[in-house]
């Protein structure tokens, strides 16, 4: 590649602070200056960002340039004007004159409106914001003078729908900017050519680079060592507490990363409660308050916090160089996963970014091991890019509508140079332009479904500016549950047992929860949220009051959003590891003896086959196997399985799934079943159950309805938001359940039903990650039959009808049931 050429002012600014631009930051505007697209692979702390804005600020330096330059885009809005600070304090230092902007949707509506008619020369932004910019009539006003697009940390945005709309957008700002060069940057790629293609196929015609960076320290790795005893289930890693503050004491600055927001509560709760030094530990995740997360992030930048308990909210970006260490709290349930969040420890590339692995349970432990292994070898597993949704579609139709009226053909031709739908039938295409325009067959009786309208020369428009209105309120593809604004207001008296008086009037907002968890609730009851425990006072509107309390057992709250999927690059590697005697040497003494006691008493999975075991327990039978695929995909297996047995009269009663195994128990005794040849392992677990059985289950299924709904708000199809109002959770899914049945029986290939099943087939039910394990296993399997439950099956056992327990007793009972199973296993009892 030719070498790239600094401006004067530039080398500056690099010579006075001793700095010299790094090679990659060099390629990226050689390849730019050449007229290039770039993908730029670096890890955290490399100066990725600087990298993407290197050309910028070569060809802006002259102070010539009119418009908009560049358009940095990100999954967050917190990182856009993150970044938008960091970027302007080199720009002042230079004096160059460049105007920089954020826009998200914490703009003022003045500045937004501004933005379209004299926009700055780099804008900040995210996905929803690019989507709704387009949608505006003479679009082609702000981005006829694009010359560049950001894309910071790809790898979060092109595996989601977010994505998919992003990829759409990209293919009109090549329509309105045919100069336009895209620079994507990213830490974690398992298949960087995909992603090349991805950033490449707006602009077929352009080249586009692939860019690594060389060196780096790699990162290190850890799994505490502790002495106490590992749990046998649960998420909470409780028994590590007193080691955890021992660490955040030891260190300047610690990220705790947990993997949900109950997770996150449960640690900081806990932490606090032991703190008696009074560190400073703070509390993030997605649910609190803008201005608390905001605090809390301020906090950490100007030093003055010791740790940060945190979700996947600080996954991305923000960059804090005093982080000295990354604890991961539970296993991290991919390897590319814990390479980002490695990353946010240290951001200087010489140095080695250190991390201590924290497992919440004894499988867990050999998880951990298998990422430890992973990080080692530098290995990535995150998601691949996927086809498009209809859904997304619809919505990105019905935007480019609302800019201006279009022909189809052109339309069609644009979509097909967005990544995710350049496989797209025409066929496919011109139905959801039906369903755009009247909803499609079923719906097209009904005027409020009519949004397009076909004029005299064929172009299409939208049918009113009221529907222009409706589009820009619900832009989007992020469906959250209905939330419900948590304020804190001053308690009612109480006396002689009974909650009197009024509510205390004010208060201010802590963040938001789900609405169904308040459904649960009666008046008084305690939880912890923001890491304090409060009381529930009662209702108003779309608010839930509560005031501050004291409880020895408040209730941990549940939220929306599955946890992060066990990877198959993570799960194989755990499954050689336990076929593997001679790794087990690596783990705990407690967990090497669990597997040797499980070999001697049963057998031992292997990585090429499937275990299942058959055993009595009470007056029930039980099946147990471990396919070790993850939660959702075992969650599926175990609803076909149940149906099938129940076919076999073999009188299944229930399943319980975890992220390495599965169980099922009924009244049928499954060993003699087996033994007589009456039920066949290999008929039970044929890959041909994802054919009628699944159909069957999915007619049956109330998970289509809650699919349906996301797709329905994300096609424009119902609407969640209008003028000074907003529906609740309960209208939004009375309409689409509503719709849903019209469907399903009138046209039930309709668009949005076809989108339904591919997202339930994706990200609900996992069905291709199973069907390729029943492909694996085929043939495979070992059956032991058992008298009594195997060591390896007390935790997935732990787990079936457990009365939940909360606060200080839930350790000690399922210890004790534990204890209870393994003397059982072990024929004391």
């Amino acid at each position: 590649m030719s070498a790239a050429t600094l401006p004067p002012v530039i080398a500056d600014w690099f010579a006075t602070r001793n700095w010299a631009p790094r090679q990659h930051q060099l390629d990226v505007l050689a390849s730019y200056q050449r007229g290039a697209s770039q993908l730029l692979i670096a890890p955290t702390g490399a100066g990725k960002t600087l990298a993407g804005f290197l050309p910028t600020l070569t060809e802006l330096v002259d102070g010539k340039f009119d418009g908009l330059h560049t358009l940095y885009i990100s999954p967050l809005k917190a990182l856009a004007v993150d970044v938008q600070r960091n970027l302007s304090t080199p720009i002042d230092e230079m004096k160059l004159p460049i105007k920089v902007e954020a826009r998200t949707g914490d703009t003022s509506a003045a500045k937004r409106a501004r933005q379209r008619t004299s926009p700055p020369h780099v804008l900040m932004t995210t996905p929803e914001q690019l989507a709704l910019l387009i949608s505006h009539p003479k679009a082609e006003l702000m981005f006829g003078s694009l010359r560049r697009v950001v894309l910071d940390e790809l790898h979060a945005l092109v595996t989601n729908k977010r994505g998919e709309l992003l990829s759409l957008g990209l293919a009109r700002l090549a329509t309105l900017a045919p100069e336009m060069r895209i620079t994507a940057l990213s830490a974690t790629v398992a298949r960087p050519d995909l992603l090349q293609e991805w950033i490449a196929q707006p602009n077929l015609d352009r080249p586009t680079d692939l860019l690594r960076m060389v060196g780096g320290a790699p990162p290190e790795l850890a799994i505490l060592e502790t002495e106490e005893r590992l749990p046998w289930a649960g998420h909470s890693a409780k028994y590590a507490h007193l080691e955890l503050l021992d660490i955040i004491r030891a260190h300047k600055t610690t990220l705790l990363f947990v993997n949900t927001r109950s997770q996150a509560e449960m640690l900081f709760s806990g932490l606090w409660d032991i703190n008696e030094e009074m560190l400073p530990i703070a509390l993030h995740h997605g649910s609190l308050s803008v201005e608390q997360r905001r605090k809390v992030e301020a906090a950490m930048a100007d030093g003055r916090l010791k740790a940060v308990v945190c979700t996947s909210t600080l996954d991305l970006g923000i960059d804090w160089g005093d982080v000295d260490l990354v604890v991961q709290i539970g296993a991290p349930k991919g390897s590319s996963r814990m390479l980002q969040r490695i990353g946010r420890a240290n951001h200087r590339l010489d140095d080695a970014s250190k991390a201590l692995l924290v497992p919440s349970n004894r499988f867990e432990v050999l998880e951990c091991e298998a990422a430890v292994e992973a990080v080692a070898e530098g290995h990535q597993d995150s998601e691949d890019p996927q086809p498009g949704g209809y859904d997304v579609l619809a919505q990105h139709v019905l935007g480019m509508a609302c800019a201006a009226p279009f022909f189809a053909d052109d339309l069609y031709a644009e979509v097909l140079r967005a990544w995710p739908f350049r496989d797209l039938p025409r066929g496919q295409f011109d139905r959801v332009l039906e369903f755009v325009a009247t909803g499609g067959y079923a719906l097209q009786a009904y005027e409020r479904y009519a949004r397009l309208r076909q004029t005299e020369d064929g172009m299409w428009r939208i049918a009113n500016p009221k529907v222009a209105q409706q589009y820009r309120l619900n832009i989007g593809t992020i469906v959250e549950e209905p939330m419900i604004k948590v304020r804190l207001v001053r308690g009612r008296g109480q006396k002689q047992g009974r909650t009197t008086g009024p509510i205390g009037a004010g208060g201010r907002v802590l963040g938001e929860m789900e609405e169904y968890f308040f459904g649960q609730m009666t008046i008084g009851d305690t939880f912890i949220f923001g890491g304090e425990i409060v009381a529930f006072e009662g209702m108003k509107d779309n608010e839930a009051y509560v005031s501050r309390a004291f409880s020895k057992d408040p209730k941990i709250p549940t939220y929306g959003g599955s946890r992060f999927p066990l990877s198959t690059y993570l799960a194989e590697r755990v499954r050689r590891i336990m076929d593997s005697p001679e790794e087990w040497s690596k783990m705990p003494d407690q967990v090497s003896d669990w597997l040797r006691l499980q070999r001697d008493i049963s057998v031992m999975p292997r990585r090429d086959s499937l275990l299942v075991e058959t055993f009595p327990r009470g007056t029930q039978y039980y099946m147990v196997c471990y396919p070790f695929e993850g939660r959702l995909a075992h969650q599926t297996l175990g609803m076909l399985l149940t149906r099938r047995l129940e076919r076999m009269r073999a009188r299944p009663l229930g399943f319980v799934a975890s992220e390495y195994s599965l169980a099922i128990w009924g009244l049928g005794n499954l060993s003699a079943l087996i033994r007589t040849d009456r039920l066949s392992l290999d008929e039970l677990f044929d890959e041909d159950m994802l054919g009628d059985d699944l159909e069957s289950w999915l007619d049956e299924s109330a998970l289509m309805k809650r699919t349906f709904r996301n797709c329905a708000v994300i096609a424009g199809l119902i609407e969640r938001r209008h003028p000074g109002k907003e529906k609740t959770g309960r209208q939004i899914t009375m309409s689409s359940d509503l719709i849903y049945d019209v469907l399903y029986a009138h046209e039930p290939d309709h668009i949005l039903i076809q989108a339904t099943r591919h997202d339930a087939a994706r990200g609900l039910l996992d069905i291709g990650r199973l069907g390729q394990m029943l492909t694996r296993i085929r043939h495979h399997i070992v059956h032991k039959p058992l008298e009594r439950v195997s060591p390896l099956a007390v935790p997935i056992l732990l787990d079936i009808g457990r009365e939940i327990i909360h606060g200080e007793g839930r350790e000690s009972a399922m210890a004790e049931a534990a204890d209870e199973l393994i003397r059982e296993a072990m024929g004391e009892r």
